[in-house]
Formats: structure tokens, sequence, C-alpha cells
């Protein structure tokens, strides 16, 4: 079971983060809130990094990667070979990324996703399996670009 999640945003999504950690805990999880703490400008990439590093190194399970549009701090995360991070903005992105992608970690931007429907993302994120299958060759590409198919 997923029991350890880390949470990582920019000053844009402080408000977000907060609502996200204060619920997975209500919820029974262990939160890991790798920052910031306050509402002053930081670099989105800082915390990315953080995050990614949390779940790369196996102190979280899996995380939730927050900022403005949740583009910048997602791209800053996947810059770890070991992390799988999707941009999600309803459930079923959330899902599938866990079903097809084996993703790790899902980012979201607080200037467009809501509470509720950030809520109900990670909730579908933290709750569905991954399918494995014809999907594990594609999820083990990811990290090992050596595997890919050579043109004939």
């Amino acid at each position: 079971m997923v029991a350890r999640i880390a949470i990582a945003s920019d000053h844009a999504a402080i408000d977000l983060k907060a609502a996200l950690a204060g619920w997975l805990r209500d919820e029974g999880y262990e939160v890991i809130d790798l920052g910031p703490v306050d509402p002053a400008s930081v670099d989105y990439p800082d915390y990315g990094y953080k995050l990614a590093r949390a779940v790369s190194e196996g102190r979280a399970d899996r995380g939730v990667a927050l900022c403005g549009s949740g583009i910048g701090i997602s791209i800053a995360v996947n810059r770890n070979p070991a992390v799988r991070c999707a941009l999600v903005a309803e459930p079923l992105s959330a899902r599938l990324a866990r079903e097809h992608n084996d993703a790790n970690i899902i980012a979201m931007g607080a200037r467009l996703v809501g509470e509720e429907m950030a809520k109900a993302c990670v909730d579908a994120f933290l709750t569905t399996d991954f399918l494995g299958g014809r999907h594990q060759r594609r999820v083990d590409k990811l990290s090992h670009p050596a595997l890919e198919e050579q043109p004939a």
C-alpha cells in the first residue's frame, strides 16, 4: 500500500499544497512536505528536484508536484530518470498515468485545478495500480532509452 506521499510546490501553489497535505493526513497517509513553508517567491525547479530525489531514493512511495500551471515543476521532476511524472488536470488522466505509465509523481497547476478536483486527481493516482503487461515494455524504455527498437 502507498503510505508515504511527498509533496512540493512553488509559491503559486502553496495554498493548494497545504490543503492537499492536510487532506492526505486525514486520509491516513504519511505526508512529507518538502516546502516551501511561506508564500515568498521561490524557483519551482528547486522543489521539483527535491521531490524527485525523495521518490527516487525511496523516502516516499509517491509524490505530488504543484506550481502555478504544473508544467514547470513537472519538467523539473522528470529530469530524474527514476521518476515518471504526469501532468494531470482530472481523475481519468491520473488513473491512466498509473495504469499505463506507472507514474510515481503527478503534477498539477494550482491556477488551473481547484482544490476538489486536485483531491479527486490525487485519490485516483493513489488508489490505482499499474497494469503491467504490454505497458511494462514501454515503461522500461522511459528509463532505458537503449531499449528503443532500431529501424530495419
